[in-house]
């Protein structure tokens, strides 16, 4: 009875921390929106323990920010914190490249068509939000294909983080990341070309990275409970 009961516990702990995760990634938490505790049981509908176990998971990830007597904010990265965030995701992006084998392209063909084409549809819908999160997707999709489950799970962070960076940042109102990028990077793959890839997905970050002014912006007010809800 007792492991059911962890196992329990950790499930739901873990759809609580991807809830707040896909909010932030998905850009509906901005930096420095404050994480009221209340709302997020009520909206949620879990438990308040629960919910505390899951926001000291992701202040553990940098994702946000436990302020004595003021709790939980979305983190707020500082310039130098994007910089670095960029740097660690063309390290680990590199590797995640180099790593996917030709048979796991092949064995995913499918569904890299069908990314492709949401990407192109999201970009028509001119959906800022959708747009954000099915490009998002396309950097996890290519972690999974990697095979190596600690750098999907640090890649994972990383978007998050990124997206943190974006919201703060980014000189644009544009998506940050473009389909025709991606094209060129999958292009390089089912070419073979691994290294015309990892030079591909360098330029896609830098360019990435290009795009924000990394000087200190300060948070709008979001209301937490429309952020979160169909989540």
């Amino acid at each position: 009875m007792g492991s059911v009961t962890v196992t329990a516990k950790q499930l739901e702990v873990n759809r609580i921390v991807d809830v707040l995760s896909r909010a932030i990634a998905q850009q509906r938490l901005r930096p420095g929106t404050r994480l009221v505790e209340a709302q997020i049981v009520e909206t949620l509908q879990a438990n308040r323990n629960h919910v505390q176990v899951a926001l000291q998971r992701l202040a553990m990830q940098h994702i946000i920010t436990i302020e004595t007597n003021r709790g939980a904010i979305v983190s707020q990265p500082t310039a130098q914190e994007a910089r670095e965030v960029f740097a660690a995701r063309r390290a680990i992006e590199r590797a995640v490249v180099e790593a996917i084998t030709p048979d796991a392209l092949a064995a995913h063909a499918d569904s890299l068509a069908e990314q492709m084409a949401a990407e192109r549809q999201a970009s028509a819908s001119g959906d800022r939000r959708e747009t954000v999160r099915v490009r998002s997707e396309f950097h996890l999709m290519l972690a999974d294909l990697c095979g190596n489950r600690l750098l999907r799970e640090i890649l994972g962070n990383l978007i998050v983080r990124s997206s943190l960076i974006v919201s703060l940042y980014q000189r644009l109102d544009t998506p940050s990341c473009r389909c025709d990028d991606h094209q060129a990077i999958l292009d390089a793959l089912h070419s073979g070309d691994s290294e015309q890839a990892v030079q591909a997905m360098f330029h896609h970050l830098v360019d990435l990275e290009s795009q924000l002014d990394l000087t200190e912006q300060s948070a709008p007010d979001i209301n937490l409970r429309e952020a979160l809800a169909d989540l």
